[in-house]
């Protein structure tokens, strides 16, 4: 969409009262009055009853098709913003020849349907949808107003919002996946603000030419607009991605078993990323760019830690008791954990013992940077220098003393993590060398990818096989039974402050396939972000 055009509040398809006091004086009662000037010396409260409901969203709607903006933002209890917002909807956005439809109103909230026309440049094309208002008591007039969203125009605007149609900045993109399946937002809808963002990046390289939208833009200048309606359809340029299109519509089933859930496959043998999807309300890319802790899945990072720096091994020590203490903080197990004073690694990190990492991390020649170091030298962690092809999160580890060094050994404390890095520790992990995962191909904008030195192959066998005794015999074994070939996995919850439950974390390998993923409040490792993985490694490995 141009950039160039600017939401105008004067003029165009909406009349705006000019002249004489009619104006101003409207804006002064308005911005002292709540939303709207009352004619009555004395306010009414209480919520609007049935009447008031209706005869409010009535003269909304009959002014809202007439073009009046100002009349439609006077029965609104934000006159400026609607105002603002309406008018724009006839002058940037084109759209006129409106015709609403109210629904049966449910108390104080009432659905509608809009018909409309959107005109450009001799272009005119049909546009429809559905939204819904609420109309509330100002607080100083005691007016029956409606409650004034950008949703109320059309559900897609957020605050800050606007509509325009013009010539789109960029081409748009045919995304095709690693098979040269066409990717769509409408097949793959997960997709829709990667597909978004790799428009914005790479659409005018990918050969296509731009045409005219329907588009929201977005007042963050990092957020490319969202196309609503095409008026002229311009060429596409076709953009290769690593994307498999089986395993994405495996993503996009998974995530909808669980709210508030994000899910990353890659190919471990290259760094491709096969899938990602999210299912989360608020639409954020949190695949990518998730910014929490990743609880017990970070534990393969420490154990890696352990191994290298020869304070023990899968089948050395790694006593597992009731508690452990660090610096006056002391750490538990989950409930119903039996003990093992003479666990092993492996057996301490199959049943995902918090205590007998605790009790490892002071052992020499450990420091307060020890994890640190392993997460950037050998996982190419949190050094903030992935070129995936789209913004994302590379992890954090950083290095701490106190309470917060030991949290971090089991994925709490400052330690920040996503699918997408633990998707990657996992491919790591299981092959002792680290591949920067894309999605994009990097000689597509000569990106050069992150490096690090990977593991030495005697800590990546042991890692793995780990992993391979969770999933057969420790606490993966429900979400993994099933699945054939060679598996491995890592379960993980994280506790949050202010929710009442963990969220839940899991990451696996099935050959040459390594998916990680995470509900917010799902609990258990296994419970909610296990299954997921499973679906998805059932399908790609």
């Amino acid at each position: 969409m141009g950039r160039g055009v600017k939401v105008a509040v004067i003029g165009g398809v909406f009349a705006v009262m000019v002249g004489g006091a009619g104006y101003g004086a409207y804006n002064v009662v308005s911005a002292l009055d709540g939303g709207g000037a009352s004619g009555s010396s004395e306010a009414k409260s209480g919520p609007p009853d049935k009447d008031e409901v209706a005869e409010t969203s009535e003269k909304f709607f009959a002014a809202w098709e007439k073009g009046d903006a100002t009349t439609a933002a006077s029965y609104t209890n934000n006159a400026s913003l609607a105002g603002t917002l309406l008018t724009a909807y006839g002058e940037d956005a084109h759209i006129g020849g409106v015709e609403i439809t109210p629904g049966t109103a449910a108390g104080a909230s009432v659905p509608f349907t809009v018909k409309a026309k959107v005109s450009y440049e001799g272009t005119t094309k049909p546009l429809s949808y559905r939204s819904e208002l609420t109309v509330v008591r100002g607080e100083t007039s005691g007016r029956a107003l409606v409650d004034w969203e950008p949703s109320v125009v059309h559900p897609a605007l957020k605050d800050g919002d606007t509509l325009v149609t013009a010539e789109s900045a960029t081409p748009q993109i045919q995304a095709v996946g690693r098979d040269g399946a066409v990717l769509s937002k409408e097949k793959y809808p997960s997709l829709g603000p990667i597909l978004a963002k790799l428009r914005e990046k790479y659409g005018d390289q990918a050969g296509g030419t731009p045409g005219v939208e329907l588009a929201v833009r977005h007042t963050a200048a990092d957020a490319p607009d969202t196309p609503l309606l095409t008026l002229t359809e311009g060429k596409p340029g076709k953009l290769r991605t690593t994307l498999s299109a089986s395993v994405q519509a495996a993503a996009e089933k998974a995530v909808k078993r669980y709210g508030e859930s994000s899910v990353v496959a890659v190919k471990p043998s290259t760094g491709e990323v096969l899938a990602v999807a999210n299912n989360r309300t608020d639409g954020f890319n949190a695949a990518f760019q998730g910014t929490v802790a990743p609880g017990s899945t970070m534990k393969i990072i420490t154990a890696a830690m352990l191994i290298d720096n020869g304070v023990t091994s899968m089948n050395g020590p790694a006593p597992c008791p009731d508690t452990a203490t660090w610096q006056s903080q002391t750490f538990k197990n989950l409930t119903g954990m039996q003990p093992n004073e003479s666990a092993t690694l492996a057996n301490t990190f199959m049943r995902s013992c918090n205590t007998g990492f605790i009790k490892l991390i002071d052992e020499k020649p450990l420091t307060d940077s020890s994890l640190t170091e392993e997460a950037q030298e050998r996982f190419g962690l949190g050094q903030d220098n992935w070129q995936t092809g789209i913004t994302s999160f590379d992890g954090k580890v950083p290095a701490v003393s106190g309470p917060d060094r030991a949290a971090g050994a089991i994925g709490q404390g400052q330690v920040q993590m996503n699918p997408l890095n633990m998707a990657s520790v996992t491919a790591t992990a299981i092959t002792g060398e680290f591949r920067q995962p894309y999605l994009v191909p990097f000689d597509l904008d000569d990106r050069e990818p992150a490096s690090a030195k990977g593991l030495p192959q005697g800590t990546a066998s042991q890692l793995k096989q780990m992993m391979k005794l969770t999933a057969t015999q420790g606490t993966a074994v429900k979400a993994m039974s099933g699945l054939g070939g060679d598996i491995g996995a890592k379960t993980g919850s994280a506790e949050v402050d202010g929710q009442t439950a963990s969220n839940s974390w899991f990451t696996g390998f099935r050959n040459d396939i390594a998916a990680a993923a995470m509900t917010e409040e799902g609990g258990h490792g296994g419970d909610a972000a296990g299954p997921i993985v499973a679906d998805v490694l059932r399908v790609g490995g």
